[in-house]
């Protein structure tokens, strides 16, 4: 029974079959399996239709359940991934992880080259050049040829077991093939990597759900691997390219470059592209032909790793604390602020507004690797004429947030289709309206990227202040239909809580309290937590003063509201809107009836010290965060501002304070620094 040329699909009934014909189906589906899965991830060059594979996999897995007895932990149906663990558990590696002494200048790396040179007495030293991949370090070990474990470099000594996560990447072979003689130890030392594709896929959907994307695919790659949860890693696009023996038992092997020529015979996949010279002119050519093939490449690579070959000079020439003497890495110069937009996505906030994101090829802008940057709404995309597979300009706008500043013209680049916003929310599907520049879903908390946020929102620090209530597990109680408005908070039970990925006992009565805790909530902190468009901590504040209470407020017509000084008709009507939607006040109702209580504010004096005075915060301060200390300001009468103008009476000064401060000068505002804006406001 051979599945491995033309394999027959059709099976005999699994009822029919004895142990014995089992037993012989199964090892020659497994060994099948395992030929396709080399030819399709490591070979390329696949030899049946994925639907003959998906017929061979189904049947393997039927049997299998059918016949538990022949379970075996490198059958391919291993790679479903296992049941969850509270953490991941330390390994020590069989020999350490080095890393590498890293350089940016020729001059270094020809000094590398004259120090082999001299301390192995050789002056054709031979090397071998391979990229140096931007992905997650690890070692795998087989024993007689079956798969052992697989862990994290960590420390170099110590590393994080990841096995179950490894064996759902279909590259990493579970049994060695035996194409070569088969070491009874081996361990080897890999990559595990990201195609840029699924990368930019991967952060599309994230980015459309309201989760913060990915940096680059390496911490894609490192975070997917972490998971403790292996099932969430299965069909992730990622990949392994294997490099270096850290250590072998059985046959004898004196180079890097023979161990590499072995490694595919054991269904290891290796760099295509390796070289091996002695001239210093090939290391610089290699260099530079990888850094300009850099962007067309499916993987991040970010330099050029120089090894020596003959593994007894290595032995001599030894290592230092962290990295050994017969290696370096040569890197790429970073790539600067004109990069290419992979994709442009809509994301959905938790008020419902939908904002265009580029996804870019991760490019280093001020010393920060950046992969998304905003581009505002429809008419400021529009405007620069931005569009997916464009070179633009990235600057990060106040030296914070990425943002696209222009597209950069390429001759001979036919562009792709103008950008337009889309009809329906790409989160839940529901009808889109246009307000002004912005557009809006319309499904209110039935979205779910709504409700994540609003629930998040909530339960911030500058909202309830609910310890332990963070965005993942908002997604989770969200996923999982233990919450469907805010209200749904106040009845979790520690048993729904236990039900979470990463909470045990102690941490799910904590979370419980923490939850329970804010049944009690000053007005103005409860109104900001509403997540009331247009209504943020200070027009919180502001309301609250003034109404006093929730059962003012709610009552309160748009005229009411717009005889306060400091609400307008934008924020008027946003109020009056969310209060009389009946979705609303049933929430409210909910709410009460669990306790939850919004506490009257007191009258505001009418002789408040910074009545009609504007601050301006600047750098870090020790005592306060930036949003306390406006706080500070506000209770006083005052108001806090982002930027200086000519209407700001003071300016208070922290660590590093940026161009505000110049700014502050020319206007002649009064500067303080922390001791005396503590003194200012009576502290």
């Amino acid at each position: 029974m051979d599945f491995k040329k033309n394999p027959k699909t059709l099976f005999k009934k699994i009822e029919k079959m004895d142990k014995s014909e089992a037993r012989e189906e199964i090892k020659a589906l497994r060994e099948g399996i395992s030929h396709h899965d080399y030819l399709y991830y490591i070979d390329n060059r696949p030899a049946i239709s994925d639907e003959s594979y998906d017929k061979l996999f189904k049947r393997l897995r039927e049997l299998e359940d059918a016949f538990p007895e022949f379970d075996s932990d490198t059958s391919p149906t291993r790679r479903v991934g296992a049941p969850p663990v509270s953490k991941l558990k330390k390994v020590r590696h069989v020999s350490p992880l080095l890393s590498l002494n890293a350089e940016m200048d020729e001059e270094e790396v020809w000094e590398f080259d004259r120090f082999i040179k001299r301390n192995t007495g050789k002056e054709k030293a031979i090397y071998v050049l391979e990229p140096k991949f931007d992905g997650l370090s690890v070692e795998i070990v087989y024993r007689e040829g079956v798969f052992d474990y697989g862990a994290t470099r960590g420390d170099g000594e110590t590393g994080e077991d990841i096995s179950e996560n490894l064996k759902t990447i279909r590259s990493v072979p579970l049994r060695l093939h035996e194409k070569k003689e088969v070491p009874s130890l081996l361990a080897v030392r890999g990559e595990v990597l990201m195609h840029k594709k699924g990368f930019i896929r991967m952060n599309k959907e994230r980015v459309e759900r309201g989760e913060e994307p990915f940096a680059n695919p390496r911490n894609a790659a490192a975070g997917t691997m972490r998971q403790l949860d292996s099932k969430k890693v299965v069909g992730r696009p990622l990949d392994i390219i294997f490099y270096e023996i850290i250590k072998v038992e059985g046959p004898e092997i004196t180079s890097h470059w023979e161990a590499l020529k072995l490694f595919p015979g054991w269904g290891l996949k290796t760099w295509e592209d390796n070289r091996k010279t002695s001239q210093f002119k090939d290391i610089k050519g290699y260099h530079s032909k990888l850094s300009e093939k850099r962007d067309e490449l499916d993987f991040e690579i970010d330099g050029v790793v120089i090894k020596l070959d003959d593994f007894s000079d290595r032995e001599n020439l030894g290592s230092r604390q962290r990295s050994p003497r017969w290696a370096i890495a040569w890197k790429f110069p970073p790539k600067k602020e004109v990069t290419t937009v992979e994709d442009i996505v809509v994301q959905v906030g938790r008020t419902g507004m939908l904002t265009p994101v580029a996804l870019l090829q991760p490019v280093d802008v001020g010393g920060v690797t950046v992969s998304r940057a905003t581009l505002h709404n429809e008419e400021e995309v529009i405007k620069k004429d931005v569009r997916q597979g464009d070179d633009v300009r990235v600057e990060r706008a106040g030296d914070v947030i990425p943002e696209v500043v222009e597209s950069v013209k390429a001759r001979g680049r036919k562009r792709k289709k103008k950008f337009s916003m889309p009809d329906r929310c790409p989160v839940c599907g529901s009808e889109v309206e246009k307000e002004g520049a912005y557009y809006f879903c319309t499904a209110g908390l039935s979205c779910p990227a709504q409700l994540i946020g609003r629930v998040g929102h909530f339960a911030s620090r500058a909202a309830l202040d609910i310890d332990g209530l963070g965005e993942k597990t908002v997604r989770q109680l969200v996923e999982k239909d233990f919450v469907h408005d805010i209200a749904d908070l106040y009845e979790l039970t520690v048993d729904d809580i236990l039900k979470l990925e990463g909470f045990a006992k102690k941490s799910a009565k904590q979370l419980h309290n923490a939850i329970q805790k804010t049944k009690k909530v000053r007005f103005d902190r409860f109104l900001y937590a509403l997540g009331i468009r247009h209504v943020g901590g200070h027009v919180a504040r502001v309301l609250a003063r003034e109404f006093r209470s929730m059962e003012n407020l709610r009552e309160a017509t748009i005229e009411d509201l717009e005889e306060i000084a400091e609400i307008g008709p934008e924020i008027a009507l946003s109020v009056k809107h969310f209060f009389d939607q009946e979705e609303n006040r049933k929430v409210l109702e909910r709410l009460e009836g669990a306790g939850v209580k919004a506490e009257e504010m007191p009258s505001r004096k009418k002789e408040s010290r910074f009545e009609g005075k504007t601050f301006v915060f600047t750098g870090g301060l020790a005592k306060y965060t930036r949003a306390e200390a406006k706080k500070a300001v506000e209770e006083l009468g005052g108001r806090a501002t982002s930027s200086v103008s000519g209407e700001t009476d003071y300016i208070v000064v922290g660590e590093n304070p940026g161009s505000k401060l110049d700014e502050a000068k020319k206007e002649k505002v009064k500067i303080l620094d922390e001791t005396e804006f503590e003194k200012l406001i009576g502290k």
